[in-house]
């Protein structure tokens, strides 16, 4: 149960109409505040003039998938909320498609309500934690938890979202030492046994963020060991 003063905002993007009236009827009370869409065109104009906690998120919807939403969330609107896909495609591939575009989390139909209920009171608390963190910095880097955002030297800055906003938290509080792959999936998922595959691509896909934006993608690989924040001065040696 959410325990805060403040309930939930959620966005339910889901076109089976049975499984949607489930989700309002099971989240009916006054921790929550749901809102409703059965398709992605609906869906970006909600989140685009609308503040949400938490993004549930089909994958096989009408017109634009699940994944092109999620996409559009991240990089058209710039929106940086929480989203759980939950889909009935439980292959890895499937997966990794989810995080690549910008996912935090996953859920595989048929799934018991009372686990999307605990996923969405994670994020949200991760959430509510990470918008009163004070910003950290570290030689040449600053990470503001509040905004999401990086910004190295003068270079500019960058907004993150997500997982990979958790990601680059956790590394750049760990400097100047590495996090081992288990410490970091404990950190992120509160578990040690996340699939490698799933942290390989969200840290892929970081690198390739920072890579882009700054001229050096900032997270060094230990290998067989774990991840390592690399500031510029060290990056140009």
């Amino acid at each position: 149960m959410n325990t805060s003063t403040k309930p939930i905002r959620m966005l339910v993007v889901e076109d089976h109409v049975g499984l949607a009236e489930n989700l309002s009827e099971y989240f009916e009370n006054s921790h929550y505040v749901l809102d409703f869409a059965s398709d992605g065109l609906t869906a970006l104009h909600l989140i685009a003039t609308h503040e949400y906690d938490v993004i549930v998120l089909d994958v096989m919807l009408p017109g634009l998938s699940g994944f092109d939403i999620c996409h559009r969330i991240r990089n058209d609107i710039q929106c940086t909320t929480p989203v759980i896909m939950m889909t009935a495609k439980d292959q890895l591939k499937d997966k990794e498609e989810g995080f690549r575009a910008g996912a935090d989390d996953y859920l595989v139909k048929p799934f018991d309500l009372r686990e999307l209920q605990l996923r969405v009171n994670a994020l949200y608390r991760r959430k509510e934690c990470m918008g009163k963190t004070p910003g950290i910095e570290v030689p040449g880097i600053r990470f503001d938890p509040g905004k999401l955002t990086v910004q190295v030297n003068h270079s500019g800055s960058l907004e993150l979202s997500g997982t990979m906003a958790r990601i680059f938290e956790e590394l750049i509080k760990a400097y100047p030492g590495f996090l081992s792959y288990e410490q970091l999936q404990e950190r992120i998922w509160g578990e040690k046994e996340v699939d490698m595959n799933t942290l390989r691509t969200h840290v892929y896909t970081l690198r390739k963020l920072l890579q882009d934006t700054f001229g050096f993608s900032m997270i060094k690989t230990m290998h067989g060991r774990g991840y390592r924040l690399t500031p510029p001065a060290q990056a140009e040696q």
